[in-house]
């Protein structure tokens, strides 16, 4: 027995635009989302930004703040929207 499923590529794999506030903190897009979410952890994690206590809480510094739109810790799991919003999809390429 084969299986013969295409398999399609992933919506989190297609490059999307960084809005320049969040570019600051991970350079600039286009990338997949795979890659923002893993070059925003490296940035949580090289300046020490996860709760102590919580880790599943990141107490966001100033640059963070501007992404997040808030100095207050976040859940990890919310922090996720709150980033969608810097993400968009690459404009369609139009004839010269």
């Amino acid at each position: 027995m084969t299986k013969e499923k295409e398999k399609k590529p992933s919506a989190f794999m297609k490059p999307v635009q960084v809005s320049d506030t969040l570019s600051e903190l991970i350079g600039q897009g286009p990338m997949p989302r795979t890659e923002v979410t893993k070059k925003l952890w490296d940035y949580i994690k090289k300046h020490k930004l996860q709760d102590p206590q919580n880790k599943r809480n990141i107490v966001p510094d100033q640059k963070l703040a501007k992404v997040l739109g808030s100095t207050q810790p976040i859940d990890m799991f919310k922090m996720t929207s709150k980033i969608s919003k810097h993400l968009k999809e690459p404009a369609l390429s139009t004839s010269k």
